[in-house]
């Protein structure tokens, strides 16, 4: 099994790599660095405070690393520029893939080195799925993804508490900052991106105006 596994990672890696060359997929921007929660204790207003906490997030949540798992669409995107997975597969019933090509047939239970001149390696996760339709993020502003993320029927039933423990612990959150070789982490670490997100619950969950 890990054999055939190994084979189908070689196989999709080489499928990510013609896709790369033949699209022309732009390099990944210098990463950007995530401030400390702390850095915004001077913003004297608490409700100024909480939108500047939450646009700070948005680095992480906006970025390429999440919003690729979180697609508007059936099928999954990929790369810094969000072109859609390579071999083409649907999210399916579950949001593991259609019967037959799920996502653990690819993605195993860690990031796989591959040689190849782009791709270095196949992401990989114990829960690896795309999250469900109504927590698509992609082509979604900051205001917008904001009030997603506060509405129970959109965030997987979570109310603040469970959302920053969601955001702070997962492991598959995590994979944002060990995406593996060939991939843009997003910025800072885990628990500043949790601080972050808690100190926006604890000034009142603002959501910025666009």
């Amino acid at each position: 099994m890990i054999a055939l596994r190994t084979i189908a990672a070689g196989v999709l890696a080489g499928a990510f790599l013609g896709l790369a060359m033949a699209n022309g997929a732009r390099s990944a921007a210098p990463g950007e660095t995530l401030k400390d929660a702390a850095a915004f204790s001077a913003i004297a207003d608490k409700h100024e405070r909480s939108v500047a906490l939450f646009s700070e997030a948005m680095k992480v949540i906006g970025h390429p690393r999440c919003v690729n798992c979180h697609p508007a669409g059936d099928r999954p995107t990929q790369g810094d520029d969000e072109h859609p997975h390579n071999p083409p597969v649907v999210r399916g019933p579950s949001d593991i893939g259609a019967a037959g090509l799920q996502c653990p047939a690819c993605h195993m239970q860690r990031n796989t080195p591959v040689l190849g001149e782009r791709i270095k390696s196949v992401p990989g996760d114990p829960q690896w799925h795309a999250a469900p339709i109504e927590m698509a993020w992609q082509g979604k502003t900051a205001a917008e993804i904001c009030a997603q993320i506060k509405d129970k029927t959109r965030n997987g039933g979570r109310d603040l508490a469970q959302l920053h423990e969601h955001m702070a612990t997962d492991h598959l959150v995590g994979w944002g900052w060990n995406p593996g070789a060939g991939r843009t982490p997003v910025p800072g670490t885990q628990k500043q991106f949790g601080d972050i997100i808690q100190a926006w619950i604890d000034t009142g969950a603002a959501c910025p105006a666009n």
